[in-house]
């Protein structure tokens, strides 16, 4: 992905920004499909894993300087004492990597210098028109 383009999404000084989905070129996150268990007699279960090019980034930071993308990744888990313990990741990933950006809303279509594209109308149906 070109690095002017992520200067424009993330600001040229290096800051957090809110989540996104990172798209790399590698198989680089996994997740599981389900919980991992433990059956009749002990045996362990394990789910499913997942790989994909897909990093959920929870904060996301451009650092020009190096030509890399920083990504913090946080999972809360809970032990069995109830305790609440959050982990948080950091990935670093060359910019020459990054294949997209994944955004949950629209606000970045700012710093591209583009509106928010219009919604379409609402379709028109006479009456006695077939639908479906």
């Amino acid at each position: 992905m070109d690095s002017g383009l992520l200067k424009k999404l993330f600001g040229p000084a290096p800051g957090w920004h809110g989540p996104c989905v990172i798209l790399v070129d590698a198989e680089s996150s996994v997740r599981t499909a389900g919980s991992d268990s433990i059956v009749a007699g002990g045996i362990k279960s394990y789910a499913p894993r997942v790989t994909s090019g897909r990093v959920h980034a929870d904060a996301v930071s451009y650092n020009a300087d190096f030509n890399a993308l920083l990504m913090v990744q946080r999972t809360n888990s809970r032990q069995h004492t109830g305790e609440s313990i959050l982990h948080q990741t950091l990935v670093i990933v060359d910019v020459n990597h990054v294949v997209g950006v994944e955004f949950e809303d629209l606000e970045h279509l700012a710093a591209l210098g583009l509106p928010i594209p219009p919604l379409p109308d609402k379709p028109h149906y006479s009456a006695g028109m077939l639908v479906g």
